[in-house]
């Protein structure tokens, strides 16, 4: 059910989004309040990103990326994802394609001339995309949500697939209503062969100084006629994934995000232990970490993410998939990870 659906069998309120058990006093919150950097550890962490970023933040060299076209996707069996970059991937499934947080610019930030830039060109440009049965969206970060990429994918998009409240910024920026739904925590629909559930997450939202947690964030659980698939958007680590996984468990393929972590803001992302415990507690089969690779948005080299989460896995024993940018991968049996960012 989605929330307008849910909206027009609840009572008149002063917000369109009163009916939300995640929405208080105006705003969007977690289950448990993260305790934040206050404002001494904000300007600290922001000397530390001007003045004190290690040497090794950005990578060496060029980063390897396959290019893509337009045929070779439709071309592509059933069950293939793509990583384009950062959290965008692009999945083949009920013989459509599904694409999660698309961001194509070259910087995640609102201007053009400043901001974290990206380490490497999309294996496609927007243009060659094949037409999108929907756009999943897990929060409205600039590192998430490109306002030029929605607006050049809205003529070869079905459906936005949005949190409460991203849909409504969609709709501000032209998006006709007809092609957005919006769910709350919990609540599901369907787009042709695929259920989609928009699951709980431990984060925040806010596109500038004065919406901070205006709009919901949220994890998506995706079901397939065959396979399973969890992605994570943005989250620190939390008691809701085993919840999700007891209920929709176990997925194929896990998409976890494993970089821009720091221990000063540990309770909206993880650390690489956490994300692998993520994973455990969703009753994943195998894990590909993302939401790394493309941005420089944290104080760790940028091989960290990669290293890190592959000696976890392999401590654990858990199947790891590392593909290159453009690279397709088996949903269903993906190969095993391969340290590319080394060369």
């Amino acid at each position: 059910m989605t929330y307008s659906l849910l909206k027009a069998c609840s009572a008149p309120a002063t917000s369109p989004y009163a009916g939300s058990a995640q929405f208080v006093d105006g705003k969007f919150r977690n289950p448990v309040r993260p305790q934040g950097m206050g404002l001494g550890k904000t300007l600290a962490v922001m000397w530390r990103f001007m003045f004190d970023k290690p040497a090794d933040a950005s990578p060496a060299k060029p980063i390897p990326v396959q290019a893509l076209s337009r045929a070779e996707l439709l071309a592509a069996p059933e069950g293939s994802l793509y990583r384009l970059g950062h959290s965008t991937l692009l999945l083949k499934l009920g013989g459509e394609f599904w694409l999660t947080d698309p961001v194509f610019a070259e910087r995640a930030s609102p201007l053009s001339f400043l901001g974290p830039k990206r380490f490497h060109a999309p294996p496609i440009s927007l243009d060659e995309l094949p037409p999108i049965k929907a756009v999943i969206l897990s929060h409205d970060h600039y590192d998430h949500l490109d306002h030029d990429a929605v607006l050049a994918l809205a003529a070869k998009t079905e459906l936005f697939l949005t949190p409460l409240g991203v849909g409504d910024t969609l709709i501000g920026w032209g998006i006709p209503a007809a092609q957005v739904r919006q769910l709350d925590w919990w609540q599901e629909t369907r787009v042709g062969a695929l259920r989609f559930v928009a699951t709980p997450a431990q984060h925040f939202s806010g596109r500038g100084l004065r919406d901070g947690n205006r709009n919901l964030w949220a994890s998506w659980v995706i079901i397939g006629e065959q396979q399973r698939v969890f992605f994570s958007g943005d989250s620190g680590y939390f008691a809701g994934f085993k919840t999700i996984g007891e209920r929709f468990g176990p997925f194929d393929l896990t998409l976890i995000e494993t970089g821009a972590y720091n221990q000063d803001w540990a309770d909206v992302h993880m650390q690489p232990e956490q994300s692998l415990q993520a994973h455990l507690d969703l009753r994943g089969r195998h894990l590909l970490p993302v939401h790394n690779g493309t941005f420089d948005l944290a104080l760790h080299p940028w091989q960290e993410p990669f290293e890190r989460i592959v000696a976890l896995a392999a401590a654990q024993g858990v199947a790891l998939t590392t593909p290159r940018m453009g690279e397709r991968i088996a949903i269903g049996s993906p190969p095993p990870a391969q340290p590319w960012w080394r060369d």
